[in-house]
């Protein structure tokens, strides 16, 4: 069983939000509140600390009261960037990530990655869902082993970027929920307002 307290939680706040027009997602208003903010709330209570990955209007983050890291990775290299920045700065055993603009993922998220993770012994465990009947990953929901660091370091500095090809490489066990809406993201203002 692996306790809250060895998991940092981080938000993955840092894209440029393109099809958004350009705007920073992880401040956009849901229901009143940043969407970053409903992140916030409903991972906090699953973690021992939480963390924000941003590159942009870092003071609105910090003023969430929560650690604010921007990626160490020029260029907005991607969800893989903020990987890597939550894992350097993360002093659990365990990351657990979730994306700024999905403000509806379970409140069992980390306990289900957790427990499948240590069962399965496996170092990532990601998020997937059924959707007209194919089984789709979601890995910007993920949990994994703080000692994978050096692999990630190693996978992006020969300019590596993309989930998959990483995680590949180590053992990854998919984890079912049953909710495909849970895990609904606003990536255009549109989505947002279906939300």
């Amino acid at each position: 069983m692996i306790d809250k307290d060895s998991i940092t939680g981080l938000i993955l706040a840092g894209g440029r939000g393109s099809r958004m027009g350009g705007v920073d997602k992880g401040l956009q208003n849901y229901q009143g509140i940043p969407m970053a903010m409903h992140a916030l709330l409903r991972l906090g209570p699953q973690v021992g600390q939480v963390l924000v990955n941003a590159n942009r209007n870092l003071a609105a983050y910090e003023s969430m009261g929560v650690p604010v890291w921007p990626d160490a990775l020029p260029d907005y290299a991607g969800p893989l960037a903020g990987f890597l920045t939550g894992l350097e700065h993360c002093e659990t055993d365990y990351l657990v990530t979730v994306p700024c603009d999905t403000p509806k993922f379970p409140e069992n998220l980390v306990a289900r990655l957790a427990g499948e993770l240590s069962g399965a012994g496996a170092e990532i465990a990601m998020v997937a869902t059924r959707q007209d009947g194919a089984v789709r990953t979601q890995p910007v929901f993920c949990m994994l082993r703080a000692e994978l660091l050096d692999s990630l370091v190693a996978f992006t500095a020969t300019g590596g970027r993309k989930i998959d090809k990483w995680t590949a490489t180590h053992r990854c066990v998919e984890v079912l929920f049953d909710d495909p809406a849970a895990f609904a993201g606003a990536n255009t203002i549109a989505e947002l307002q279906q939300l």
